[in-house]
């Protein structure tokens, strides 16, 4: 088991809403990877697509407000892309090297997590077997993001740390979580 907790920052060029928190924590135990979002603060300034009755996979997620995460294996250029949205839709790319070869990851069927509308923000929880993608004893470096789209179109684009010159979740220096 190795859980870790973390707080996501926005990129700094961009204007974030204040008093809003990104926060959570992600464990790798075996095959099974668990990560856990909770968004906290002035909810009603974001844009955030209501509960869909099914889970189903769907492109470009990326454009609202979307819950991601970056999973590569350790010293390899593959690399996958893991995006959620609190409306419950989800997808899951493969990439061969940075922004290259982005195909929908066939291996995955169905993502099934939780969204749970709270007092004091939203959580969202997935449970997923990596077994499909890794071998349990491959090293993964992890990075953890979040895309809000604001009420009135802005986006802001928040992770663990941001490497570039521009937002980008898809440098390698931000995998910075080891499991």
């Amino acid at each position: 088991m190795n859980d870790q907790t973390f707080s996501l920052q926005p990129f700094p060029s961009t204007k974030s809403l204040p008093n809003l928190k990104i926060t959570g924590n992600i464990d790798r135990n075996s095959h099974q990877l668990t990560i856990r979002y909770t968004l906290g603060g002035d909810l009603k300034e974001i844009a955030i697509a209501p509960p869909s009755n099914a889970q189903l996979r769907k492109p470009e997620l990326w454009k609202d407000t979307c819950f991601e995460f970056f999973i590569s294996i350790k010293d390899s250029q593959r690399y996958w892309e893991f995006n959620l949205s609190p409306a419950g839709h989800w997808n899951v790319y493969r990439f061969d090297g940075y922004r290259q070869g982005m195909q929908e990851e066939t291996a995955f069927t169905i993502l099934p997590f939780n969204v749970q509308n709270q007092a004091e923000g939203l959580a969202l929880v997935l449970d997923v077997d990596l077994a499909k993608i890794v071998s349990v004893k491959q090293a993964i470096e992890v990075g953890i993001t979040t895309v809000i789209k604001h009420r009135n179109g802005e986006v802001t684009y928040w992770a663990l740390t941001h490497q570039g010159a521009e937002a980008d979740f898809h440098l390698r220096d931000s995998f910075i979580v080891e499991l």
